[in-house]
């Protein structure tokens, strides 16, 4: 099943960290994300390059959008011309399903704002 079709679950902090195996399972569905650590803590990352101001701010309205109706909520920095996506599961200090699954739809925000 392909990850933008998916739904984030809540994680009550119980959720152990995905794995090296299923991070590898699910990492060709975004392949131009990063695996970062931060803290010791791995995330993902990903730095997207808009024309303006404007442009990476309605992105960034739309990630926002998208991660309140999802209850999976991203660090997001918003310059002129770029903005930088940091998905990670706070309640695990990790990646977790959740984490794929919302960098998948970010990308789809990425390439609807990109045909405009």
């Amino acid at each position: 099943m392909e990850l933008t079709t998916k739904n984030c679950i809540p994680c009550t902090g119980k959720e152990p960290h995905l794995t090296a195996e299923e991070i590898a399972q699910l990492q060709p569905e975004i392949p131009d994300w990063q695996i970062i650590k931060v803290d010791g803590e791995s995330r993902l990352e990903r730095i997207y390059k808009f024309l303006d101001f404007q442009t990476a701010l309605d992105f960034t309205n739309k990630v926002g959008e998208a991660a309140e109706n999802q209850g999976h909520h991203p660090a997001l920095l918003t310059e002129w011309g770029k903005v930088t996506v940091t998905w990670w599961t706070h309640a695990i200090s990790g990646l977790h399903q959740n984490d794929f699954i919302m960098a998948a739809k970010t990308n789809q925000i990425a390439a609807q704002l990109s045909k405009k």
